[in-house]
Parts: C-alpha cells; sequence; structure tokens
C-alpha cells in the first residue's frame, strides 16, 4: 500500500516538534505495517474544529487521484474534531477508494460516529436517486445546447468558456494533435508519455500524463466535434481537433493493444486489509500468497511476521473473509438491532449540529431587537441613532440567514427514512461480487483481531459488542471441503 500522513497542531502553545512527533509515530507505523509513504501534508496552527485548513483540503482533493491508498494520522482528532465533518471527509476519501488509520488508535472512534460516516456516503446515493429526474433533466436541457455539464476537467486542448461551451486551447490543441499523430503512426504510449513529461507537459488536472491518460484521449470522441452526454449524441457539436482519419487510426491501435495478451496478473483484492490487525503486536495483517502444485492459495500474514518480528500463524482468506461477511449480514439484518442503531444515529446527528441552533438563536435576538425598535418608531421615537442602529440590525439578519442557509446547504437534514435507505443499500448488497463485499466491510466492520491461541474477536461500526470466536469454531461451522479446513500457510 501507498500512504500518505497527515499532520496538524492546532495553536501556537503547541511547537513545531508536535508535527515532528506525529510524522516519527506515523512513519514508523507505516515502516511496521509495510506502507510506503508518497507525501505528507501538515497544517501548523490549525483547528480541527474547522476544515479551513489548507493542507486538509488539498489532500481530501487530491484523493481522487492514484496517488495513495490510505491517510495515515497520529490520532483521529488530528484529523477532524467536529465528528460530523470527520464524517463527511471520510465518506469523501472512501468515495475515491482510500482510508483513514490512526498509528496509535487500535480500536475506532465509537460506534455510532463512525457509522455515520457509511450514512453520509450512502446519502449520496440517496440524493441521486430522489433527485436525479430533476437534475437529469436540467443536464439534458445543457446537452441539447452541446454545453459543459460538470464532472472531470475538459479535455485536454480544449477549454470551457463563461456560456459553458467547449472551446479550443490554443496552446494544448497542437500538443493533443501531435499525441494523437504519434501513437497512431506506431510510436509506443511509454516513449510519448516520456517525452510528455519531460517537456513539463501536464494533463487537464494539472497532473504527468500516464498510460492511462493516453488511452482515454484516443478514444474521447469530441476530439473529432462529437459532442456526448449520456444518450445525447450531437456530431459537430464541439469544435474538432483532430481529423477524423487519424483519430480512428489511434483508437484502432489502442482497441488492438487492449485485447492482446496481459502482460500483468490482476491485483487480488484483500478486503480487510485495515481492518484485521494482529492481536499480539498489533500490526496489519496483509494479504499473501503461495503457489502450490498448479494452485494459488492466498492468505492473510501479520505484517511484522513477514519480517520474522512476530509468529503468529496465517490464516485463509476465503475463511476469514466468509466468515465476517456472514456475521455482519447476519448482524444487519435483525430490525430491532437496526431501529435502535437509526434512533442513536439521529441522536449524534442532531446533537452535533450546534451551530445552526446557535445561528437561530441570534437571528431570533435580532429580530427581537428590530421589532422593538419598529414598536418605539410607531410610538413616535424616532432620532437618527435610531435609524443607524435599525439599519445595522437589518443587515445583521440579512447575513444572520444567508449564514443558517449556507450551513444547511453544507450540512443537508437527516431523516429516519434516509438512514434506513442506507442501511436497506448495505441489506440488498450482492456477496458474490467482490467489490459488493468489500463496501459491506468497510461501512460496517471497525476493527478485527486474531491472536496466536485462535481468538478472533470483531468489532462492528455499529454496535458495542463485539463478536467473539475461535478459529476452531469457524472451521467446523465452514463447509467441509478439502482445503478451506486449513487456515494456516500451505
Amino acid at each position: 500500500m501507498k500512504g500518505v500522513i497527515y499532520a496538524r497542531y492546532s495553536s501556537s502553545k503547541q511547537r513545531e516538534e508536535s508535527i515532528e512527533g506525529q510524522i516519527r509515530e506515523n512513519t514508523a507505523f507505516a515502516d511496521k505495517n509495510g506502507i510506503e509513504i508518497v507525501g505528507t501534508y501538515i497544517d501548523r496552527a490549525q483547528s480541527a474544529k474547522t476544515d479551513d485548513r489548507p493542507e486538509f483540503k488539498r489532500m481530501i482533493k487530491e484523493s481522487s487521484w492514484k496517488k495513495y491508498d490510505v491517510v495515515i494520522v497520529w490520532k483521529l482528532d488530528r484529523f477532524a474534531r467536529n465528528r460530523y465533518d470527520s464524517a463527511k471527509y471520510k465518506a469523501i476519501l472512501s468515495i475515491n477508494g482510500k482510508k483513514v488509520i490512526s498509528a496509535t488508535e487500535a480500536i475506532s472512534e465509537g460506534p455510532e460516529g463512525v457509522l455515520l460516516e457509511s450514512v453520509l456516503e450512502g446519502l449520496a446515493a440517496y440524493y441521486s436517486e430522489e433527485l436525479s429526474e430533476k437534475v437529469t433533466r436540467g443536464m439534458t436541457e445543457n446537452a441539447l445546447k452541446c454545453k459543459y455539464n460538470g464532472g472531470h476537467a475538459a479535455p485536454f486542448g480544449f477549454y470551457i468558456d463563461s456560456d459553458k461551451h467547449y472551446q479550443i486551447d490554443a496552446a494544448r490543441a497542437p500538443i493533443a494533435l501531435e499525441i494523437f499523430t504519434r501513437y497512431a503512426d506506431g510510436e509506443s504510449i511509454k516513449s510519448i508519455i516520456g517525452d510528455l513529461n519531460e517537456r513539463g507537459v501536464k494533463t487537464s488536472r494539472g497532473t504527468p500524463f500516464n498510460k492511462s491518460s493516453i488511452i482515454n484521449m484516443v478514444h474521447n470522441r469530441n476530439y473529432i466535434g462529437e459532442y456526448h452526454f449520456g444518450e445525447t449524441i450531437i456530431p459537430n457539436g464541439i469544435p474538432a481537433i483532430i481529423p477524423e482519419e487519424t483519430f480512428n487510426k489511434a483508437t484502432e491501435r489502442a482497441d488492438i493493444n487492449k485485447h492482446a495478451p496481459a502482460q500483468h496478473k490482476a491485483r487480488e483484492r484483500y478486503i480487510l486489509t485495515t481492518k484485521l490487525y494482529c492481536g499480539e503486536c498489533m500490526s496489519m495483517m496483509v494479504g499473501d500468497s503461495v503457489n502450490k502444485k498448479d494452485r494459488t492459495y492466498r492468505y492473510y500474514k501479520c505484517s511484522s511476521a513477514k519480517r520474522h518480528e512476530c509468529d503468529l500463524k496465517p490464516v485463509r482468506k476465503e475463511l476469514i473473509e466468509d466468515y465476517v461477511i456472514r456475521k455482519t449480514m447476519e448482524s444487519i439484518s435483525d430490525d430491532k438491532t437496526m431501529t435502535a442503531i437509526v434512533n442513536r444515529i439521529m441522536k449524534i446527528y442532531d446533537k452535533e449540529n450546534t451551530i445552526i441552533p446557535a445561528l437561530e438563536e441570534q437571528l431570533k435576538e435580532t429580530r427581537s431587537s428590530i421589532e422593538n425598535i419598529l414598536k418605539a418608531i410607531e410610538s413616535g421615537v424616532f432620532t437618527k441613532s435610531t435609524k443607524s442602529r435599525l439599519e445595522k440590525l437589518e443587515a445583521e439578519e440579512e447575513a444572520l440567514e444567508k449564514e443558517i442557509d449556507d450551513e444547511k446547504y453544507n450540512r443537508p437534514p437527516l431523516t429516519k427514512e434516509m438512514v434506513w435507505f442506507v442501511i436497506d443499500k448495505y441489506r440488498n448488497l450482492d456477496m458474490t461480487i467482490e467489490k459488493e463485499r468489500e463496501k459491506l466491510i468497510d461501512g460496517l466492520v471497525g476493527r478485527i483481531l486474531l491472536f496466536g491461541d485462535g481468538r478472533l474477536i470483531i468489532t462492528f461500526n455499529y454496535k458495542n459488542e463485539p463478536v467473539e470466536t475461535t478459529l476452531d469454531e469457524i472451521i467446523a461451522a465452514a463447509t467441509s471441503s478439502s482445503d478451506i479446513n486449513n487456515f494456516g500457510s500451505p
């Protein structure tokens, strides 16, 4: 795994050594768990009670890149002290395939608070389905006018003007044509990438070119003037940069190479990574495999054991994953338990919402003061200072109303219906699909500890009572088929 470190200290009372200490412990944690550190984000004299932190924002923004897999923090309060902000930004990271790990805290922040992250992530789907008709209608109107509908940056060589129309970027369009021509004429992607990066040419997102950048370009029909949005296709809807003959030649070559024999094996997904820990040394357990008699055996192994620093035996991947999946699905199928969880989430959400009630109280007081001045004016009391005071209060009222509207926009209302929507989404996941199994684990499982005596403790994000069992019991409950009974390495 690749990781980045986020470090922060909150006030001038803390010193630079605080940052150094956090980075030192985070780096030691990464080394212990085989995580390669590829970047560091540091906010100095910045409170976690607000998300207005420059490096924090940059880290969140760059989570959509393929730069890193996990964010390592010294403690979870370095990430955010406000539970709502913590949940919101962890949900964004989760959507982008990233996770937050604490270097010093073995157990998650608390069941309801952590589950709130899953709810917020699920709300994206809720709002998507709830508002899809309205949004789609508006976007379709834009599409019929060949307007940019947002999302990813405009393709390399284009820019979007003030009317949301595609226009040719005079500086980049010739480079786009050069890329197509060189690839169509037989030059390798590796050679083209090397040259572009050596010249300092960046993609539309400001990142260095890679293989995906080129492949996506040569399949993007915007370059021959076709406007695309969903099922709406309008030939000559935008300016063309690439001649159709050159485009077709490049696309045909890319398609041939795509179906060539794969040079690399598909990456196996180990869905318990960052969740499963060695109970003896508290190192993460990571995926490993071995080939024996024309068959590949996969298992989780303590990252310290891989360096011969721990003697915990490995556990078979299929065995432990299937058990955790089964126990999680059994748990969320209980309506009584889930109803209690929904109620707890609503209490937490309302309790955390302190900003809007405070603003509304200020607005109430301001309006009361305005009302008193108006009554005074009606009774004949009107001076220069009265007018000035009234204007000041009215301006304050307008500012508070705007601030409340902004807070409500940034913090959408949460209802029980929305929470149940998310829970039902989890209940209806297809456990034969690897990505959906991973989604279930990421959203609902807190931490799993495996001990040398075979004890297994599973902590869920939505309840305080952990599930405790042993590997022997898991094996006994599993099928008696050939190799699943062997939970150690072959």
